[in-house]
């Protein structure tokens, strides 16, 4: 059995879910993300503990790329769990990012560890750095004129 140690703990909570943005207490908070470049790839990683891989859903539409993900709870079915606290919430969340032409899109990955969807895509080839040659007047490159 779980113990209160402070009767305004429960208060806080309740006071920050109704604060919150969207004002409803029953709509869970939207799946805390990170999104950075790696190299030549994009990387979203979303947090999604007590998540079953099986719950989550990703979606690519156009350019929108959608992530849904349901925590379900813990006691399902069976009758002989008794719940004394519930505080994470529950229910089905959804992260929509609207991805750039300068994303392969066909080619995205993603993988789920430890409470972490990370999902990988690849900058298209055309907007990878690349060197530009510069050539003088005479159409010859500019190092075979420094050279010659």
């Amino acid at each position: 059995m779980l113990m209160r140690t402070d009767p305004f703990r429960e208060l806080d909570r309740i006071a920050q879910q109704l604060m919150a943005p969207g004002g409803t207490w029953s709509r869970p908070a939207a799946m805390p993300m990170d999104a950075y470049r790696d190299g030549d790839r994009y990387v979203l990683a979303y947090d999604l503990p007590g998540v079953s891989p099986d719950a989550i859903d990703i979606d690519v539409d156009g350019h929108t790329l959608t992530v849904k993900a349901e925590r379900r709870p813990v006691a399902g079915e069976n009758n002989e769990v008794r719940m004394e606290r519930a505080e994470r919430p529950l229910g089905v969340f959804s992260r929509q990012v609207v991805l750039s032409d300068n994303l392969d899109i066909d080619n995205i990955e993603a993988d789920y560890e430890a409470g972490v969807l990370t999902v990988r895509i690849p900058v298209t080839e055309r907007a990878k750095a690349r060197k530009i040659t510069v050539r003088s007047r005479s159409g010859r490159e500019r190092n075979e004129q420094l050279t010659g």
